[in-house]
């Protein structure tokens, strides 16, 4: 059977189209670049560059540089942008020149004092990476939740989902597109897999590191039973975040309840042109554009809905990880005080 040539586009793009990003592979040396930097200045918010290669469905991440950190200005003006965007083209410059590779694949950014990064600037941002280089990444370091887990707990790569991404340009988030879509508020984020990758000299000079001891200092404070300021930090932040979405969901309770009265009274008048044209009586005018009532009602965006309850699902899990962590220490603690 022959294939029309609208078939043969259609598969060609297929084929052509870039894989679909499933791993981060990154090196340790740029994960400690980027968790020193995050812990030097928390809790304030710190951004950086990331630099590597997009290899098929792998980005590989190999260099990492910070932004210059504006948050103790008090006027953050058009100047300083200007100041931030140059660092960033001289820094690149500067790495080119030396061979190293240049290449942007996204931005790493510490957790906010608020322990949440689901806002619209980050959305923003994200947009724009994507549109300007294509394929990119972010990652996410939370210093105060590693410091209470320990390890890289707190390191995770994100991407919006390409469903989302979509309906971010139409820029329609009412009810009805939330539903043709299928998208609900765990389909706007993707965690991508963070691969650690060494060269062999440096694991071999790491092996030298390890001490000969069993344990170390790391390991006792695994048994530390005391959870409660990340707890407390946590359901603080949830009940706000709760009080968030109660204002989102009245703006949309009086979003319904405006269009339910402006239908009421539009069936209202048509049931009284019935009667009047019954009667042989001239109908009444359903609608003046030049009365406020009578324009057409615009429905809230649910984005803002979306970012809140990504908020309060994150909070939820890491009250659920603590907690459990904690229960499980203390059943620990209990069977050798039995013992």
């Amino acid at each position: 059977m022959a294939t029309s040539f609208l078939q043969a586009a259609a598969s060609t793009e297929k084929v052509n189209a870039p894989p679909a990003l499933q791993v981060v592979q990154t090196e340790g040396l740029v994960l400690l670049k980027i968790i020193k930097h995050c812990k030097d200045l928390s809790p304030s918010l710190v951004t950086g560059q990331l630099l590597g290669l997009d290899i098929g469905t792998v980005l590989e991440v190999t260099n990492c540089f910070p932004f210059p950190n504006h948050q103790q200005e008090n006027d953050i003006n058009q100047e300083t942008d200007d100041i931030g965007a140059n660092y960033q083209l001289d820094m690149m410059r500067c790495l080119r020149d030396s061979n190293a590779d240049s290449n942007v694949v996204g931005w790493y950014q510490s957790t906010p004092p608020g322990g949440c990064f689901q806002s619209v600037e980050f959305i923003e941002t994200f947009m724009n990476y994507k549109e300007n280089i294509g394929k990119c990444v972010c990652i996410i370091y939370a210093p105060s939740r590693s410091n209470i887990q320990g390890g890289l707990a707190g390191l995770k790569a994100l991407k919006l989902s390409d469903t989302f991404l979509e309906l971010y340009r139409n820029g329609n988030f009412s009810g009805e597109s939330l539903r043709d879509k299928n998208i609900s508020w765990a389909d706007v984020f993707e965690e991508i897999t963070i691969r650690v990758s060494n060269s062999a000299l440096v694991s071999a000079f790491m092996s030298t590191l390890e001490p000969d001891r069993v344990t170390d200092q790391s390991d006792h404070d695994r048994l530390q039973i005391s959870s409660k300021p990340l707890l407390e930090s946590n359901v603080e932040f949830l009940i706000r975040c709760m009080d968030d979405l109660s204002t989102e969901q009245k703006k949309l309770k009086f979003y319904f309840k405006d269009v339910t009265r402006q239908q009421a009274w539009v069936q209202e008048r048509r049931d009284e042109n019935e009667a009047r044209k019954a009667a042989g009586e001239d109908p009444l005018p359903e609608g003046d554009s030049s009365n406020p009532f009578f324009k057409p009602i615009p429905e809230p965006s649910r984005l803002e809905s979306l970012l809140i309850t990504n908020r309060i699902a994150d909070y939820c899990n890491q009250i659920h990880r603590v907690a459990g962590h904690s229960f499980s220490r203390l059943s620990l603690i209990k069977a050798l005080h039995d013992d």
